[in-house]
């Protein structure tokens, strides 16, 4: 068996379909059990509502847990503002557990408004 999470970055200004659009964009053919995001952006409404359309829990991850993780994507924005090269990455690294790694890096909606990528974990 394994957890797949999707790990979320985005702007202040992404709406639903910035998040549908970088979601379908990572999960063509997978479906995660979690979606993750640094917990000040947790609540955002488009955010809360996206999580609410798709039926998935959402796990808010503090900032300096995103240190933390590796990722493969080096966005300065990111780096300056949450000390990760990609919030997407690190959030589901994070929540994916000791031993996850990527299996997308982040894809970005049409709009440039949100990130996803995917963490898988195998449950040993």
């Amino acid at each position: 068996m394994f957890m797949i999470v999707a790990g979320f970055g985005f702007r202040k200004e992404a709406t639903v379909g910035s998040l549908e659009d970088a979601y379908k964009r990572a999960c063509e053919a997978v479906s995660p059990a979690f979606l993750a995001t640094v917990d000040d952006k947790a609540a955002a409404e488009a955010f809360r509502l996206f999580a609410e359309d798709i039926g998935l829990p959402v796990k808010a991850v503090p900032a300096d847990i995103l240190k933390q993780q590796t990722t493969i994507t080096q966005s300065t924005a990111s780096k300056e503002r949450f000390g990760t090269g990609s919030v997407a990455e690190a959030a589901a690294l994070a929540v994916a557990g000791d031993g996850a790694r990527l299996l997308t890096a982040r894809q970005v909606s049409a709009d440039k408004l949100a990130t996803c990528a995917l963490a898988i974990r195998e449950n040993t």
